[in-house]
């Protein structure tokens, strides 16, 4: 071996002894920095881990462990030092040969972090701090896809001509309230046009980079008058969200993609910023998102995506299994590298995933192991009918907790939502405390929408969604027509009705309310004019707009309730301005709960049994977990059977399930149930069948 080559392989395996912690095919990704990088990343196979540790080596030794690159003016002691680092973990040694284990660390400001929750990058900015300070995790771009793209927008927007910076953002709710709105004007009927199918239609166009002109034109080209009409409120959708200076969840990435694609200055300042690009869960990603994706790595090709395919469950959001199958071909060189070591559970529940999804054709082959033992075997269970189901889980339970369990150790996962009530039935008759996932969010609430709706108008006035929510609430005498009247006035005028209202007295058909919207209008000015920090303009609005008064006034427990939410989300406003002391701009709050999700939520369940749909339950993991409805026509779903993606997309559906538990799996039927108004006599599910022919 000669010298150069005893020089790298004794830097790598330096560098490799501060990751000793973990197993091999971790370390191998760990240590692969440079070039395209595909981790196929099993379910509890520590991929979390190993993220953070390759970011923590990209910092600290750049590419050291992934080049043959040798300085210059090395010498035999210096290797013979490497090589005693290597055999003999010294914290001081390592510290005196840094200039020879580094090979151009990243600064971190150079490396961007995708995740799909902004719970998920707080944890990485949190364990990078644990491992390298406080200072590295700081300047870490660690941020979901809509975080990124908004930081990008606040800076470049303009360049398209249209937005401006202080744009708002809105929700899905938001979304729907505005389709609703345009279909009501356009006068098509809702039921033709329900507004979530609207906002899907509208949203899966925007994945497809289709524009609404092209959408509408299509349409007449096809001589479909559904779609025409479709194509006429997309129209509308789109230009009342330029109009309001608004943008929603597909516009952030979709605007982003193009400013990126259209600006070379832009597209090449950021690319020259980001050396390294990282996305955990690459197999939820959409079309538009690899774009981006493509588009922000092309400066250095460092582009490392972490995901599983077996776990894509997220079709009907947009999520395309296709990016992560085709890695290689859109990304030439591309490495792999299987984390297949489970960490989470046991044999027998692992041998049970496998056998589920091996059956899938549409994926890149891993298999499970771990080292955790054989454990309790499966327990398939099938009771007469749902309400049995129900009690059989409560009874295994009960016996659970004798035998030392907690509560919280249990979870329920079904197919559908509909198929919780006999579970909570069975809870509360044996008093058992749980709690059910998938209610309504926080944000979602509409005491804290009306409030949040203030904050927006007075970073954005030319809002017409959320001004419209505000300007009778409280009420002020201003009856529907009016307000219809205000709206009609602003489309005839192509002016945001902020203008109108600013100007009411040019408008006769608007005397009779003039004074009360005219004071309006003075409210939002005055507090506009208001150089507070948002804790404090908060207190403003509650007080000038006369919102907690309207809920004083009457004083039941339901208002009571929505006064302790509104007064709840001061506890948000302080912690923001805490966290952003030298800068808490209103804006930037906006942003922060706009991005929210539900998957950011962190209210504790306690000491209770946790019940959600399996695609909330992605991501998590339970000591003993009970799966419902294991028939054919709930699990697999009716409308998958005999289509083969949705049949493929169902299995990674049952195989996020299982692995979800850690120590037993209890599977569950019914002979008859009744569901949705009706009895159903399925057959066992055809998942169940696979598990018997792998025995």
């Amino acid at each position: 071996m000669t010298d150069t080559q005893r020089f790298i392989a004794a830097r790598r395996r330096a560098i490799l002894g501060e990751f000793s912690n973990l197993n091999d095919m971790q370390q191998e990704a760990v240590a692969a920095t440079e070039g395209p990088l595909l981790l196929l990343a099993g379910a509890g196979s520590g991929k979390t881990t190993v993220v953070i540790n390759r970011i923590a080596n990209i910092l600290k030794y750049g590419r050291a462990s992934d080049s043959e690159e040798v300085p210059p003016d090395i010498t035999k002691d210096d290797i013979t030092a490497l090589e005693y680092l290597a055999d003999n973990p010294d914290p001081n040694w390592r510290e005196r040969l840094q200039p020879l284990l580094a090979l151009e660390p990243a600064e971190p400001w150079q490396v961007l972090a995708i995740t799909f929750t902004n719970k998920a990058a707080k944890e990485l900015q949190t364990r990078i701090a644990a491992m390298l300070g406080e200072g590295f995790a700081d300047e870490i771009w660690a941020k979901t896809f809509h975080s990124a793209c908004v930081s990008i927008l606040r800076r470049d927007i303009e360049k398209t001509g249209i937005w401006t910076k202080s744009f708002t953002i809105y929700d899905s709710a938001d979304c729907n309230s505005l389709v609703k709105r345009i279909v009501k004007d356009l006068e098509f009927d809702e039921k033709t046009f329900p507004p979530r199918a609207v906002t899907s239609a509208i949203s899966k166009a925007k994945d497809e980079s289709i524009e609404p002109e092209d959408f509408a034109d299509s349409a007449a080209a096809a001589k479909d008058l559904r779609r025409k009409e479709l194509g006429r409120i997309y129209l509308e959708y789109s230009r009342r969200m330029k109009d309001a200076n608004a943008l929603d969840f597909d516009d952030l990435i979709m605007l982003t993609v193009k400013l990126l694609q259209n600006n070379a200055d832009i597209r090449e300042r950021w690319q020259r910023r980001f050396k390294y690009v990282m996305v955990d869960e690459y197999q939820d990603t959409s079309k538009l998102q690899f774009k981006l994706v493509k588009l922000l790595s092309g400066g250095y090709g460092n582009i490392c995506v972490v995901g599983d395919d077996d776990q894509s469950i997220y079709r009907f959001r947009g999520a395309t299994i296709e990016n992560i199958l085709g890695f290689e071909k859109q990304f030439p060189g591309a490495r792999v590298i299987r984390l297949e070591q489970n960490y989470r559970s046991t044999e027998n529940i692992l041998n049970a995933a496998n056998a589920i999804i091996s059956e899938n054709v549409g994926r890149k082959g891993k298999t499970l192991w771990t080292r955790n033992g054989g454990g309790e075997p499966l327990t398939l269970h099938t009771a007469q009918d749902e309400r049995g189901e129900a009690d059989y889980a409560v009874m295994q339970i009960q016996k659970r907790i004798r035998e030392g369990l907690d509560f919280r150790d249990f979870a329920v996962l079904y197919r559908t939502n509909a198929q919780s009530l006999q579970f909570e039935l069975a809870l509360k008759r044996f008093t058992i405390p749980y709690k059910v996932y998938g209610g309504t969010r926080f944000f979602d609430r509409a005491e804290v929408k009306d409030v949040v709706s203030y904050l927006a108008v007075v970073a954005n006035p030319n809002d017409d969604l959320r001004l419209l929510r505000i300007v009778n609430n409280p009420p002020r005498g201003l009856g529907s027509k009016t307000i219809d009247t205000v709206t009609q006035i602003a489309q005839r005028e192509s002016k945001p009705i902020f203008e109108i209202l600013q100007s009411i007295r040019l408008y006769p058909e608007l005397q009779s309310s003039a004074a009360k919207l005219a004071r309006f209008a003075e409210l939002i000015n005055d507090l506009r004019t208001k150089d507070l920090r948002p804790d404090l303009l908060y207190d403003e609005i509650l007080d000038k707009s006369g919102y907690i008064k309207m809920l004083d006034d009457k004083p039941t427990q339901e208002n009571e309730t929505r006064k302790e939410n509104v007064l709840e989300l001061k506890t948000s406003i302080i912690d923001f301005v805490t966290r952003n002391s030298e800068n808490p701009t209103l804006a930037a709050y906006l942003d922060e709960i706009a991005l929210y999700t539900e998957m950011d939520n962190s209210d504790s369940a306690g000491n209770s049994v946790q019940m959600m749909t399996i695609h909330s339950a992605k991501g998590l993991e339970f000591p003993v977990v009970f799966l419902a409805g294991a028939e054919d026509g709930i699990f697999p779903g009716q409308r998958a059977i005999g289509e083969p993606e949705e049949m493929e997309e169902e299995r990674r559906l049952c195989y996020v399930a299982f692995t979800r538990a850690k120590q037993k799996l209890y599977v569950t039927a019914a002979k008859r149930r009744l569901l949705y108004g009706r009895t159903m006599n399925n057959p066992p599910s055809r998942f169940l069948e696979a598990l018997l022919k792998k025995g």
